[in-house]
């Protein structure tokens, strides 16, 4: 299993997210600021099996691209491995 922790765009994050649950990924929204790509960011923590990374990563890809000049990258993903999962 993996963990997908995707920084997007807030104006993003609504199409993104219909995006993956509309394909069944759970996904968990957490309003962020700062760091990589500054202020008015979503973080999208994405649970999902190893047969589903390379959809889930197509779907971020092709929702969060570059801007219009392509000085801008729209997303920051980062793919964790899950050694164990609990849901209680």
């Amino acid at each position: 299993m993996k963990l997908i922790i995707a920084i997007i765009h807030d104006e993003e994050n609504d199409r993104v997210s219909r995006m993956l649950t509309g394909e069944n990924f759970r996904v968990t929204m957490i309003a962020s600021t700062g760091g990589f790509l500054r202020s008015g960011r979503s973080t999208l923590l994405i649970g999902v099996e190893d047969e589903r990374l390379e959809r889930a990563l197509q779907i971020l890809r092709e929702n969060c691209v570059t801007d219009k000049e392509g000085k801008e990258k729209k997303a920051i993903v980062f793919v964790l491995n899950v050694e164990e999962f609990i849901q209680a």
